[in-house]
């Protein structure tokens, strides 16, 4: 899936999309902003409203 108009994604598809790619492809969230030129501020921002924040350690984002 292309993340290049993640800004443009509902809330919930980015969700699934980026923990895919987090799981899939990509070992931390700054490894995925630089493969994928995201705003990592944006999707953290943008995350947090539906109530997930990134954590590190399971490397996805979870529901707080």
């Amino acid at each position: 899936m292309d993340l290049s108009n993640a800004h443009g994604l509902e809330s919930g598809i980015l969700l699934g999309i980026i923990n895919e790619k987090l799981r899939l492809e990509c070992h931390s969230l700054e490894e995925l902003s630089s493969v994928y030129e995201l705003d990592t501020q944006g999707v953290q921002d943008k995350l947090s409203g539906l109530g997930y924040q990134y954590d590190p350690l399971t490397n996805q984002f979870k529901n707080t």
